[in-house]
């Protein structure tokens, strides 16, 4: 194994994975993802979250590439009908936005509402995943 001296911190040590997680393959596969070539992004996950948290990002994974469900369609379809506004608490604290397609949940009426990342990206990806 190779380790080198990160320039901007010298006690730091950069070293190669060992674990056998081929990075090149990951960055193809999002690579392919934003190219319309892969609908669903399945990567490997290590965030913190809460019960509700997960579940309500395992809802947002059934969404098809190109749709969208509002906030309440998918509480409703996670058996809370009442819980609208903890849906979106729970998409405005996603740390990983493709992954978890926050994106595709929109506002009852159609508007796009808020993305953690901008309005702009949003819109963005929805056209992109329409095509």
């Amino acid at each position: 194994m190779k380790l080198l001296s990160a320039p901007s911190t010298p006690a730091a040590e950069i070293a190669q994975d060992s674990d056998g997680v081929d990075l090149s393959r990951l960055v193809d596969t999002l690579i392919s993802h934003l190219n319309g070539q892969q609908p669903h992004l399945d990567l490997p996950l290590d965030v913190q979250a809460t019960a509700f948290q997960w579940r309500v990002w395992e809802e947002l994974r059934t969404i098809p590439y190109g749709s969208t469900r509002s906030y309440s369609q998918v509480a409703q379809a996670m058996g809370e009908p009442k819980a609208t506004r903890a849906v979106a608490r729970a998409c405005a604290t996603n740390p990983v936005p493709l992954v978890i397609p926050c994106h595709r949940v929109v506002r009852e009426d159609g508007d796009l509402g808020g993305y953690r990342w901008g309005r702009e990206r949003k819109q963005r990806l929805l056209e992109q995943e329409s095509r």
